[in-house]
């Protein structure tokens, strides 16, 4: 067993030395990243910059601001901004473009709902359309509080006598096992 990882060490250690002339073998044309070597025939990569997608740093600031409010149609968990997907990338550079020409981003924004309607806004217009959007959740919770209180009060009304109590076992614990709907007093 000892012998087993004294040998399974050595393989690492030599692989781990390898690795150095690997890669000095590499070729210094390589497609995936600019390389270059060094006298002592080490290769060294280095990656790529990354080109600024609008020549004016404000122009993506607002690109991001309009795009951060907008919902991606193939996500739709996600804003336009933070998606990867392609929709969203096209959508992004149609903004740039229109932010380009000076539109506002109230023209943008109306552009959007119009060509893809008001589910692309995260916080659409209150409207009959959007009317179950807003005062939906409302609605839920009222239902629900008036529920609870209509329990509340059945409840309240009812004498003590009527609550059935929990079997008890000779320690004085609630009787797990035992049937919670059977009456006391009765064969099971």
């Amino acid at each position: 067993m000892a012998e087993a990882r004294r040998c399974s060490l050595a393989l690492m250690l030599a692989g781990a030395l390898a690795l150095p002339a690997l890669a000095a073998d590499v070729p210094a044309s390589s497609p995936s990243a600019p390389v270059s070597t060094s006298a002592d025939s080490t290769v060294r990569f280095h990656a790529p910059t990354a080109r600024l997608t609008a020549g004016d740093p404000a122009i993506e600031a607002r690109m991001l601001a309009i795009t951060g409010e907008l919902r991606c149609l193939v996500c739709q968990n996600q804003t336009i901004a933070d998606s990867h997907a392609d929709l969203a990338v096209d959508l992004r550079q149609e903004v740039r473009e229109m932010l380009q020409r000076g539109q506002t981003p109230e023209q943008i924004r109306r552009y959007m709902t119009d060509r893809y309607g008001d589910f692309i806004l995260y916080r659409p217009p209150l409207k009959a359309t959007t009317a179950v959007l807003w005062l939906g959740p409302a609605l839920l919770l009222v239902v629900a509080l008036a529920a609870l209180a209509l329990v509340i009060r059945r409840r309240s009304r009812l004498a003590d006598d009527e609550f059935e109590p929990e079997p008890m076992l000779d320690d004085g614990v609630a009787d797990a096992a035992a049937d919670p709907y059977a009456r006391p007093g009765t064969l099971a």
